[in-house]
């Protein structure tokens, strides 16, 4: 959920769950304490890739989260790839602000780890274990005020909403090293659920090559009742990738 996607799946995620990312501007009142269990799998052109699980917690003015990125199905067979993460931030009426997202990559070879550390909703600290040298691309961390870290984005826009607040989310995520937006619109009901157009863009951090290759990733996100019938919740994202369709498939 940081760094440069080393293989098709994580690199596919940033339109398609990464794709949903971060200064979260949702236009609604705060809402009541909530916990939420989302668990998609992802899938590349028809093929199951790899599966994306969150569990977060809003309680008052604070919220937390943890994730799980990992492969799995061929994919999982050929190259055994986990990502796991935890944030904790204070919430607002309007925005999520974190204090300290943690990730920690296992890869064939490679594990590392990767710290972002806020204050006053700027990074001031960004560390990762093995150090990584700097590259010209890299954005500074103390120009990326307002934005969030990936996994508080993906909690954003996948918890389950209020029927007014589907649709309503521009937002700004800073990686560590890259700076991208997600924005969802025009609102298309569909019986009892409402069907989003959506946009990740990579902004800044990225190298020529990766701008060349792809800079806007359309996508389509689609929200169903709760299984309660009180809220919507996110069920399914369709996606374009440099890899072909990609889905993101509730469980």
């Amino acid at each position: 959920m940081t760094r440069a996607f080393p293989n098709p799946l994580r690199r596919a995620s940033l339109p398609l769950a990464g794709a949903l990312a971060a200064t979260l501007c949702l236009a609604a009142p705060l809402q009541a304490d909530q916990t939420d269990r989302i668990v998609f799998d992802v899938s590349l052109r028809g093929i199951p890739a790899g599966r994306l699980s969150i569990n977060g917690k809003i309680e008052g003015a604070n919220y937390g989260a943890n994730g799980t990125l990992e492969t799995t199905g061929l994919l999982g067979f050929l190259r055994k790839i986990r990502y796991d993460a935890s944030v904790s931030g204070s919430r607002t009426a309007d925005r999520f602000t974190p204090q300290r997202f943690d990730e920690t990559a296992n890869r064939p070879g490679d594990e590392s780890e990767h710290v972002i550390v806020y204050q006053n909703g700027t990074p001031v600290s960004v560390s990762r274990n093995p150090p990584r040298k700097p590259r010209k691309t890299d954005v500074a961390p103390a120009k990326q005020g307002g934005t969030v870290d990936p996994l508080t984005a993906l909690y954003a826009v996948l918890r389950d909403v209020d029927r007014d607040e589907a649709c309503k989310l521009n937002v700004t995520m800073y990686d560590g090293a890259r700076r991208s937006q997600v924005s969802l619109n025009a609102p298309q009901a569909g019986g009892d659920g409402v069907t989003c157009s959506g946009e990740y863009r990579r902004l800044e951090g990225f190298s020529a090559k990766d701008m060349k290759e792809k800079s806007r990733f359309p996508f389509t996100l689609i929200y169903a009742p709760t299984p309660d019938g009180k809220r919507l919740q996110v069920v399914e994202i369709n996606t374009d990738t440099i890899y072909g369709t990609g889905r993101l498939k509730r469980r």
